[in-house]
């Protein structure tokens, strides 16, 4: 049994919140310096570095795409190197395995690496970049301005719940460096299963109502799989997000104002941030 089904709800309302993007300014350092990178020297790719970094950065950061599971991302980006550059050995076993499986961590693809040395190269990928996250200088993580208020705002009327598709010890850390964990009471992260899921184990203790904030198509969709709100954080505008989620979103939350005309302006605005 998880800490999600121990888990037992203190108030009437949830809200939910991913790390890297959106609460924590992590996620572009990370991609642009861990998850890129490490993927061009996995496989050999420094022939074509610059323009693999540039699509690496496109796909996970500035598009519809953003905040793309790891793996899945890491299969894109090889589909389009295998079709491009060069070829990439068993891209259609990794890519059969990033759409299907149900669990795409560490450990999962640990569990196919004597099958095919795709899912070998693929863990070590991983590997490196958790490294490669736990190197980055500790000034370049940070909370975006205002989150910190921001969730001690809604600690005060609802459980916050942290659920995010990222490695849980650096969630872990990063949240307790800068203090954020006392305004949180459950940490969902990549081992636990998807935000889809995490989403909806909560629905299942009875909240009136959940709202999720997210900076990513992905976050939207697994508010929308489970009928839960959700509030979204812009990509480079950060602060005025999480500052109008202080000044106006979470009351309209609590006073269940929130759905309808209020809820599609800001997805208008979200959709259009990232060019959908």
């Amino acid at each position: 049994m998880s800490y999600l089904d121990e888990f037992k709800r203190k108030q009437r309302f949830a809200v939910c919140v991913d790390s890297d993007g959106c609460a924590m300014d992590t996620m572009n350092i990370k991609h642009i310096r861990c998850f890129g990178p490490c993927m061009v020297e996995e496989w050999g790719l420094a022939k074509w570095r610059d323009a693999i970094l540039n699509r690496w950065n496109e796909i996970n950061l500035y598009s519809g795409t953003r905040g793309i599971n790891r793996f899945k991302g890491l299969a894109m980006a090889l589909s389009e190197i295998h079709e491009k550059y060069t070829p990439i050995d068993g891209i259609d076993l990794l890519t059969a395995w990033a759409e299907t499986a149900p669990e795409l961590s560490n450990d999962a693809v640990a569990l196919k690496a004597q099958e095919h040395p795709v899912f070998e190269k693929a863990l070590r990928w991983s590997r490196a970049v958790n490294a490669a996250i736990e190197a980055l200088p500790e000034e370049k993580v940070k909370p975006f301005a205002h989150v910190g208020e921001a969730l001690a705002a809604a600690h005060r009327q609802a459980d916050v719940v942290v659920v995010s598709s990222a490695n849980p010890e650096a969630v872990r850390e990063e949240w307790k460096r800068f203090a954020l964990l006392p305004h949180v009471d459950l940490l969902c992260t990549q081992e636990m299963g998807s935000k889809a899921y995490c989403i909806g184990k909560l629905k299942e203790k009875g909240y009136d109502a959940i709202l999720m904030c997210g900076d990513a198509p992905g976050d939207e969709q697994a508010a929308r799989k489970n009928q839960a709100l959700y509030y979204p954080i812009l990509v480079n505008h950060e602060a005025e997000s999480w500052q109008r989620f202080l000044d106006e979103a979470l009351d309209r939350f609590l006073q269940n104002e929130f759905a309808g005309s209020y809820q599609q302006d800001l997805l208008d605005a979200f959709h259009k941030n990232l060019g959908q």
